[in-house]
């Protein structure tokens, strides 16, 4: 079976896909992922060549493509409810993947408000400097659909916004992007890597995730992936129809988003996932499901414990009914509501000295509860509007929930407070 074809997902349970998908069955075959450590591939003539660099879907160099990794590209589809997966070196690379994969110069994208600040920079910073502008809306859908222009191609929302926990309503954004011709594309990573969602699902055109989070789990690697099924949504975008039968739409059909992507992310960029990181990748996946469990408990605790302590002035989690989204929540996160949450102390720097047990770093689903002062590390070259319109105050702590015991991590946080 070529890579672009998609295999056929057996209708198990997510747990069950974690660790079952993409390992063939047979005689010899390693109960698990193989590491391929390999700059390139052989053909045994100059015609296998040349066909491989015409149509693609095999192996040829490892920029391109390579076993282990396209293990994992198979794993995440299963888990994402996807037809294609491309899995590059960092979350920051799939974004940027998915952003140029459908607009270039004089094109615009409508996004949310609250986003990750290296979203924020991609959008505010670097593309500009390509001729892409971006439009940052109040995150109303009337915002968003008030945004956008003839030359809008995206629209770009984080699933369950890092840090404010904001979540997206999927189904009504997808209706606002396709009545106007253009895609909509989710941040999962909060999601984890399809546990608890799955975008595509819900009518988004794209899931992007930093898999250095939640999917890796362990702190240990970074990757990001790109995942998307086969769409139509391009006919009204220029660069997909331009040139009749012989424009990319025409040459690739329903495919167009996926070669673009593989294309661009892997062929001309480099952004190439290292076959080991994919190999620890595929292993973080493996657990996903029972890790996710116990975080969104323990978060969920956190946080109701956190809303009546005296030295706590504000906590922001989609599972506490005051949350803007906690509506939105229970609708689209039945399995929990995430491990990422904010809240607000008087004096962060005091705070985070005091802690014992909880680490300081700026990361995202460790099994290690992790916490980080956005104000001045993950934001702190977003201006200062755009990071109150994310949720990041001056006395905002980020927390990401990891396993620990949750009676230890409440004792850490009432001594360091």
């Amino acid at each position: 079976m070529g890579h672009d074809e998609a295999p056929t997902i057996p209708p198990w349970d997510y747990s069950t896909r974690a660790v079952q998908s993409a390992i063939p069955r047979g005689l010899g075959q390693s109960i698990g992922f193989p590491v391929h450590a390999a700059a390139a591939f052989q053909f045994t003539s100059l015609e296998e060549a040349q066909q491989e660099f015409i149509q693609g879907g095999g192996l040829s160099y490892a920029r391109l493509q390579n076993p282990t990794v396209r293990m994992l590209e198979e794993r995440i589809n299963s888990l994402e409810g996807a037809d294609h997966t491309l899995a590059v070196a960092s979350g920051q690379s799939a974004t940027f993947t998915a952003l140029m994969s459908v607009c270039r110069a004089g094109d615009h994208i409508v996004s949310a408000p609250t986003l990750f600040g290296g979203s924020v920079g991609l959008l505010q910073n670097v593309l500009p400097l390509m001729g892409i502008e971006t439009t940052f809306t109040d995150g109303s859908p009337e915002g968003m659909r008030a945004a956008i222009q003839p030359n809008t191609r995206l629209l770009w929302a984080e699933m369950i916004s890092n840090p404010s926990g904001d979540v997206a309503d999927i189904e009504l954004l997808a209706e606002i992007a396709h009545d106007a011709g253009i895609l909509l594309a989710i941040d999962n990573t909060v999601g984890a890597a399809g546990y608890l969602i799955q975008p595509l699902a819900h009518g988004a055109d794209m899931s992007v995730q930093s898999l250095t989070k939640w999917a890796g789990g362990h702190g240990s690697v970074m990757g990001g992936s790109v995942s998307v099924n086969a769409t139509r949504e391009l006919s009204a975008n220029p660069m997909f129809t331009e040139g009749g039968e012989h424009s990319l739409l025409g040459l690739h059909g329903d495919r167009v988003l996926a070669v673009r992507q593989r294309w661009l992310g892997g062929s001309q960029l480099g952004m190439t996932l290292a076959p080991h990181s994919a190999f620890l990748l595929a292993q973080g996946l493996e657990t996903v499901g029972v890790r996710l469990d116990r975080e969104c408990v323990t978060a969920q605790t956190l946080a109701e414990w956190l809303s009546s302590h005296p030295k706590v002035s504000s906590v922001s989690y989609c599972g506490l009914p005051d949350h803007p989204s906690y509506e939105t929540a229970q609708k689209y996160l039945p399995r929990g509501k995430g491990a990422i949450m904010t809240f607000d102390v008087p004096d962060p720097a005091r705070f985070l000295e005091g802690l014992q047990l909880l680490r300081i770093a700026p990361n995202l689903g460790d099994t290690r509860t992790l916490v980080v002062h956005p104000w001045t590390t993950t934001h702190g070259r977003v201006p200062e509007a755009r990071r109150e319109a994310a949720g990041v105050r001056p006395g905002t702590i980020r927390m990401t929930v990891g396993l620990e015991d949750v009676q230890d991590l409440m004792a850490d946080i009432d001594q360091a407070l």
